[in-house]
């Protein structure tokens, strides 16, 4: 079973994003900030990220290059309210992007296409 870290800042998305993958077949853990990303992204073997852009104060972008320089391989899938991300250059370093629905039909099938 593969295992997926949400990162985002909302504790209702975390929820839904994790009760729906889990009912795909994954195993899902979710963190609410990039310093709990990273720890969880050392301490387990995780087969996918979901990344918020906006945390907080934090900036996803920023953990999405750490992800690439200490991970590579690790796919990566950007998940935003905001479209206007897709035309920064940063955001090319993920895997796939999506904008955030609670339809979660395109989170899914991007998930499932890179794993």
């Amino acid at each position: 079973m593969a295992k997926i870290l949400v990162v985002d800042d909302e504790p209702g998305l975390r929820l839904l994003y994790a009760a729906e993958l889990a009912d795909e077949g994954y195993e899902v853990v979710t963190a609410a900030n990039c310093a709990d990303a990273a720890k969880t992204l050392a301490d387990e073997q995780i087969d996918l990220v979901v990344l918020d852009i906006q945390i907080k104060q934090e900036s996803g972008l920023d953990m999405l290059q750490k992800i690439v320089k200490e991970q590579s391989g690790l796919p990566v899938v950007l998940c935003s309210a905001y479209n206007c991300y897709k035309d920064d250059f940063a955001s090319w370093l993920a895997d796939a992007y999506v904008i955030k629905s609670s339809n979660l039909d395109e989170l899914k099938a991007e998930i499932a296409r890179l794993l």
